[in-house]
């Protein structure tokens, strides 16, 4: 603090001076002959001040990264209101769908029972109601619907000896003093887990590297599911670090030894975000591990960037 007065004395001098006017003005608010409006000015800008005196005492780097958590907050917050506004627009659908059902049964008297036609609109809203009901549920379920056994949160994990490292860079590095202290580049198990937003991915360097993954069981697997983020909500607006170019291995024993190939593949940035293959070859027995190779990326030439890696198929059978 002492530092920051002698960088500025005279900033600080008027701090306190307008501080200690705010005070003022809050002990003598009742007594005091000026406007009311000279009391708000004084109190708003002692609390501008205030913060003004935080943010000297804060670095910039925390500025920043409580900035980006703010916009994060915000996307999650707006995409909320943008599904509760769907849901609205169903729930009126089926309000118009029920009214246009009783005007229907209204008009429709001849040539039935006035008792089945009565009941008619209330069991045909009742279907509509399960209809809408089973389109939220498909909405809020997982695209894939196949089990993933590389999910960390079930056991799987990444083996950091057969990984290539993590893209290393300045701007991703808090610093205090001009000293960097503390790096937030997201670790290579966050390909293993289902929070997919923007930023929350795992960086290498270039456009080519590998991770090797140990699975929640032994599996025969069938099939692979790559997902990226759309250049929608990108906030470069590009996605050129997404894979492009991949190959799938599997390894029986631990982890270790002869690796099998599984196929070749190419996630295709234009199409959905996420993308499933069926693998190009069997495996005559279950395996432990598997081996994700990134051989190309859409263009980026620092670093690709990889969301996540679902590996599908089925259990070893125990019996």
């Amino acid at each position: 603090m002492q530092n920051i007065v002698h960088l500025f004395p005279g900033k600080l001098r008027g701090l306190d001076l307008l501080t200690g006017l705010r005070s003022y003005a809050w002990l003598n608010g009742e007594s005091s002959q000026k406007p009311r409006r000279f009391h708000t000015a004084i109190a708003e800008y002692g609390s501008r001040l205030s913060s003004y005196q935080a943010r000297l005492r804060m670095p910039k780097e925390h500025v920043e990264l409580i900035r980006r958590e703010s916009q994060t907050l915000e996307n999650n917050y707006r995409e909320i209101l943008l599904l509760m506004k769907q849901i609205d627009v169903l729930k009126a659908l089926l309000r118009e769908t029920q009214t246009g059902l009783h005007s229907f049964n209204d008009s429709w008297k001849a040539g039935g029972d006035p008792a089945e036609a009565q009941d008619h609109p209330e069991a045909v809203g009742e279907e509509m109601s399960n209809l809408v009901n089973y389109v939220l549920k498909k909405l809020r379920e997982d695209q894939v619907q196949m089990a993933d056994y590389a999910l960390k949160s079930a056991g799987a994990s990444i083996i950091e000896a057969g990984t290539s490292e993590s893209y290393r860079s300045d701007t991703a590095k808090l610093y205090w003093h001009g000293i960097g202290f503390l790096s937030y580049e997201m670790p290579p198990d966050s390909i293993l887990q289902p929070d997919v937003h923007p930023g929350k991915c795992w960086a290498f360097p270039g456009s080519q590297g590998h991770a090797l993954i140990k699975l929640a069981g032994r599996i025969i697997p069938t099939a692979v599911t790559m997902e990226h983020i759309s250049e929608k909500v990108s906030p470069s607006g590009s996605i050129s670090s997404a894979p492009k170019e991949f190959s799938v291995h599997g390894i029986s024993s631990e982890c270790e030894g002869e690796e099998t190939s599984l196929g070749q593949f190419v996630y295709n940035k234009t199409g959905d975000t996420v993308q499933t293959f069926e693998l190009q070859h069997e495996v005559s027995e279950p395996i432990l591990c598997v081996k994700l190779k990134i051989l190309s990326n859409w263009g980026h030439p620092k670093y690709t960037c990889l969301y996540r890696f679902r590996v599908h198929g089925s259990p070893e059978d125990h019996s």
